[in-house]
């Protein structure tokens, strides 16, 4: 997929302020400071689409992004927040729960994984959560430039290891580095593989 169009939409604070229209949205979602905005712009080939910050948790909205006028690209707040207030924390996972649940239109959502840390409690729950709820999802490691090949390799295995304790059947799995564009093509092909069968189902 060629991408030759990337605009921001709208940022909502409830998923009923999305916007009213019934293209396909492909969610990205991950601990904060994940690289998440990094991978967005890289995704897009646009370094100031979504907003990168030296701060974990800037993204408090359900940021859209309308991509080649086909379909858009949802920036979810983080879990496992950053300094927030238990109130703050219960509003941003009440959001994050009603976009992921309520949203007819969302097709898909990227779990963003650190390929540097082992797995971690809060994203195999986060992860369990997503197959029982019957949403389909992906994992996407970040950060793959940061650490050899041959590491790389060995996290994504010892992650697949610990999900297939509890999953008969493992998701797609993407390897990215927003530093060198790696996992580019492949991300974007699933999406444009996913938008053909809808419009042909």
């Amino acid at each position: 997929m060629e991408i030759k169009k990337a605009e921001f939409t709208l940022s909502a604070p409830m998923v009923s302020m999305c916007p009213k229209d019934t293209k396909p949205e492909y969610a990205f979602i991950g601990r904060s400071n994940v690289g998440k905005s990094s991978l967005i712009n890289m995704l897009t080939n646009n370094r100031k689409l979504a907003k990168t910050s030296a701060t974990p948790g800037k993204t408090l909205l359900i940021n859209h992004f309308i991509i080649n006028n086909e379909w858009y690209l949802v920036d979810l707040p983080g879990y496992g927040y950053a300094k927030r207030s238990k109130k703050e924390i219960n509003r941003l996972e009440q959001m994050i729960q009603g976009y992921i649940l309520q949203r007819e239109q969302l097709v898909n959502v990227f779990v963003l994984i650190d390929v540097r840390l082992e797995a971690q409690k809060i994203d195999l729950e986060f992860i369990q959560w997503l197959g029982e709820s019957s949403v389909p999802f992906a994992l996407v490691f970040t950060k793959a430039d940061k650490l050899t090949p041959n590491k790389v390799n060995a996290s994504v295995e010892a992650y697949k290891k610990v999900l297939s304790e509890t999953w008969e059947e493992l998701p797609p799995i993407f390897v990215t580095s927003s530093e060198k564009k790696q996992g580019r093509d492949e991300v974007l092909d699933y999406i444009e593989q996913i938008n053909k069968e809808l419009a042909n189902g």
